[in-house]
């Protein structure tokens, strides 16, 4: 822990004199040039302060890196146009100071225009301060949208927060000094209304998002050792490993081996599966920070005690999950009547698929008839300690995690353990397995690996890859693309999770699989085309997948759709064009 809040105080220091600070620069030297010898001091420390408080406290509703959600926003933007306004107009400034005349009595006394005068203007630039964010920030962001603020979350976003404030603290200083200079020769009247025209001009371009495409620009153009020099050192094993520490141990560990309790049946072994070992992990977590459920009243552990329950922890746009679905179905039809009953957790990977509507589209789309509760704040995810999507835990009659799997697969195990527990929980008459209809089989080893089109998790594509902002990009030819390679052309806006198309956008792709399905969304629900090609044409019928007619698909709702449907597995040449409105999430191949 000790190795890695060193490398955040490095990194932090690192982002600070990159061209990301040019955009809060000019305010950060026009604020600490004015007032007394303190205020540079008392500005950094309050953008440190809600610059770490956003990244850690409220990642949720970050929108982008350090950028708080549109109210925070706004209400920095106000504050840094009212300090310009008191600093360009004299009566301005004595007539907020009689408004405020409480907030002086707060600070020590001789201090009005010191320290505690630079806490607010500082605390606004916090919430517009942007910095170039390596894997030590984004990882301090996901994980407290996930799993929460731990103190280990905290302590290393205090630490890049601090390395930060070092460097800009120094800009600050420097500035004032030769700022001094210039009023020690008569001008320190005209040096004010200049600082004030600054920090007014920068207010407005905030308030326009001038800031926020300067940014996209610099990302652009600027060369990686610029915008992120310790890029090199934040992917390096030693950074990673204690990055991957941050999330902890899985809760319910496949390894741990407890208790065992022995299971007498007379027909709950499967013929030819081995039933595994079923120890006693650890008394179920409760349901927790759930909203709204489906095909149920809200339930809870204590009122299923007596039964079998199996959580199957999803979400609506994951082939990985929905691959699972049929034996799902399979086994609630079979044994719900014998004691099993199935919790579909629904937890989100993209923001859209915390909207209430669109998990209730999927569950019809899919027929789910057991039960399903949305865990958007991933409070059961946390109880739980889960770490994948799909997972599938099953609790004995008692209450205690008896099962755990994370993944596809292993669904004759998983069904000879629900036929265990049930056979425990005294039902030892089960008659014949499950049978799963409209398997959807994966081609495991054999498929080009799953990317997403966001720039927070995109991997895979050549030249560039994606990168947040609106940029123009220009397709590699198919013959310059390797093995599972993603190709971008167009113009395309982009953030961390999504990409969406803005005009002439294509994708290409040298893929490896049977089929090719990929998570789309259309502005406002309004139908919207891709057109797909396969190996250079319009994709024949007996190649489409399900959502394809006449090598088109019309997108409507924010879910996966089904490209490509082939006999084989086999390596081709895709390629999507794709309507302006048209947003893409993540491929996934089987």
């Amino acid at each position: 822990m000790i190795l890695l809040l060193a490398f955040a105080l490095l990194a932090g220091a690192a982002t600070a004199i990159t061209p990301c600070v040019l955009p809060v620069l000019p305010a950060l030297l026009s604020a600490s040039g004015t007032g007394g010898r303190r205020r540079p001091l008392g500005i950094v420390c309050g953008l440190t302060l809600t610059h770490t408080i956003t990244i850690v406290g409220i990642a949720s509703v970050v929108d982008g890196v350090g950028v708080g959600d549109g109210t925070l926003r706004t209400i920095a933007i106000a504050v840094l146009a009212l300090f310009g306004v008191t600093l360009l107009v004299p009566r301005a400034a004595e007539w907020v100071q009689l408004r405020l005349t409480f907030l002086q009595r707060l600070a020590p006394r001789g201090d009005a225009q010191g320290f505690w005068s630079g806490l607010p203007v500082g605390g606004a630039l916090g919430f517009v301060y942007a910095p170039c964010a390596g894997p030590i920030l984004a990882a301090v962001i996901s994980v407290s949208a996930s799993s929460g603020a731990t103190g280990k979350i905290v302590a290393v976003g205090i630490a890049y927060g601090l390395g930060s404030a070092l460097v800009l603290l120094g800009f600050a200083l420097g500035g004032r000094r030769l700022m001094d200079g210039v009023r020690r020769g008569g001008r320190g009247a005209a040096l004010q209304r200049g600082f004030g025209a600054v920090m007014l001009l920068t207010a407005v371009l905030m308030f326009t998002s001038v800031d926020l495409r300067f940014q996209d620009a610099l990302a652009s153009h600027f060369p990686s050792f610029l915008t992120n020099p310790t890029g090199g050192l934040e992917k390096s094993k030693a950074v990673e490993d204690q990055l991957a520490g941050l999330r902890g141990k899985p809760k319910f560990d496949e390894e741990i081996r407890g208790a065992i309790r022995k299971t007498t049946a007379s027909d709950a072994a499967l013929p030819g599966v081995k039933t595994p070992r079923l120890p006693v992990l650890g008394a179920a977590p409760e349901f927790a920070d759930t909203q709204r459920w489906f095909n149920a009243a809200p339930l809870t552990m204590a009122g299923l005690r007596g039964r079998v329950v199996l959580l199957d922890f999803w979400t609506y746009t994951c082939i990985n999950c929905l691959r699972t679905l049929p034996y799902l179905k399979a086994w609630d039809a079979r044994y719900r009547r014998q004691g099993l009953t199935i919790v579909g957790v629904h937890t989100p990977e993209f923001a859209f698929e915390r909207k209430a509507s669109n998990v209730s589209a999927a569950i019809d789309r899919q027929s789910l008839r057991y039960p399903v509760v949305q865990d958007n704040e991933y409070g059961t995810w946390n109880a739980y300690g889960n770490q994948a999507w799909p997972a599938h835990y099953l609790v004995d009659a008692r209450g205690q995690v008896r099962y755990v799997h994370l993944g596809e697969g292993a669904y004759e195990e998983t069904e000879a353990a629900i036929r265990a527990l049930l056979a425990e929980a005294g039902d030892r008459r089960l008659g014949a397995a499950a049978k799963p209809r409209g398997e959807i089989d994966a081609v495991a080893g054999h498929t080009s690996p799953e990317t997403y089109l966001g720039s927070a998790r995109a991997s895979g594509f050549f030249p560039t890859g994606p990168r947040n902002g609106t940029h123009d990009y220009t397709a590699a030819p198919p013959s310059e693309l390797k093995q599972s390679a993603f190709s971008l052309g167009g113009h395309w806006s982009i953030d961390d999770e999504s990409a969406r198309a803005v005009l002439g956008a294509t994708i290409t792709a040298r893929v490896v699989g049977r089929a090719v399905y990929l998570v789309l969304s259309s502005d406002g629900d309004r139908p919207r085309r891709v057109h797909v090609e396969l190996d250079g044409r319009p994709i024949a019928r007996a190649d489409a997948g399900d959502d394809v007619r006449d090598s088109v698909v019309t997108v409507r709702r924010q879910r996966l759709y089904d490209l490509v449907k082939l006999d084989s597995v086999g390596e081709h040449v895709l390629t999507l064009r794709l309507d302006p409105g048209v947003s893409g999430f993540a491929f996934t191949f089987g």
